[in-house]
């Protein structure tokens, strides 16, 4: 079980975003850090507090989550939010706009990075226990604010620019917390592997490649065309450790 039991969780008596039960909602001023501060306030606020940041221009959003399995492997989690981003942002677009992913944590809208996600742990979290609190953060650009116009930057996208019309930032948040659960279910009640089969099936193409999700949350890449020799591993705590997607000069998604 990824996760502790929804009752535990703590509720929001009058939240300003229509978010499920056990969701519990703290809005940000727009110049906050909604990661930074879930990080700060999660072993206060607990479980199923989600952090939001109201802006224009991002959705920016942080959840707190209480694993009850080891860290190594409660890791995991950031391919069920992953997947949980992409089935909400599916669900807004328009018919047939391909959302992949690229390993582990970067999201793109026809074939441009429009953001991604992250995860946090406490520094002295040890790798067989379950740690006190994850925290899994997520930004997606929803408007190209102050640059060039569509299709100067092809490696970068925007919803606004994709066709993704009347999309505010709290809709998207609302969106995910209902997939998230979906996810959460979907893992107690038939294991990570129904995860995964999300995850991977948006996952982006490599041709003659086969890939699955180790234990521990790697990556296990293996060529069709041989049977020889065992599988690429690529690390999920090594990449975890600089978001690909994330731009530190301007805290945002790169361009």
């Amino acid at each position: 079980m990824p996760l502790q039991e929804p009752t535990r969780l703590r509720r929001s008596s009058k939240p300003a975003l229509d978010l499920p039960p056990p969701f519990r909602l703290l809005t940000l001023r727009e110049v906050g850090d909604a990661f930074a501060h879930a990080t700060r306030v999660a072993p206060q606020e607990g479980a199923g507090t989600l952090v939001y940041v109201g802006r224009f221009d991002l959705v920016e959003f942080a959840l707190v989550l209480e694993p009850d399995e080891p860290l190594k492997t409660a890791r995991r989690s950031l391919y069920a939010g992953v997947a949980a981003l992409g089935d909400a942002l599916a669900v807004h677009a328009p018919p047939e706009l391909p959302i992949t992913f690229d390993w582990p944590d970067a999201v793109r809208v026809n074939g441009g990075l429009v953001g991604g996600a992250r995860l946090a742990w406490p520094r002295d979290a040890h790798e067989d226990k379950p740690p006190a609190w994850l925290v899994f953060g997520a930004m997606i650009r929803t408007f190209a604010m102050g640059e060039e116009e569509p299709g100067l930057r092809p490696l970068s996208a925007a919803l606004e620019d994709e066709g993704f019309d009347d999309l505010g930032s709290g809709k998207l948040v609302e969106s995910f917390a209902r997939h998230f659960m979906v996810a959460v279910d979907a893992w107690q009640e038939q294991g990570f592997g129904a995860v995964a089969k999300n995850y991977l099936g948006r996952l982006s193409p490599e041709s003659g490649m086969r890939r699955e999700i180790a234990e521990n949350g790697d990556l296990l890449v293996r060529r069709m065309a041989t049977s020889a020799g065992g599988p690429e591993r690529r690390s999920l705590l090594h990449a975890l450790a600089e978001p690909s997607w994330l731009d530190p000069a301007t805290g945002g998604p790169r361009r």
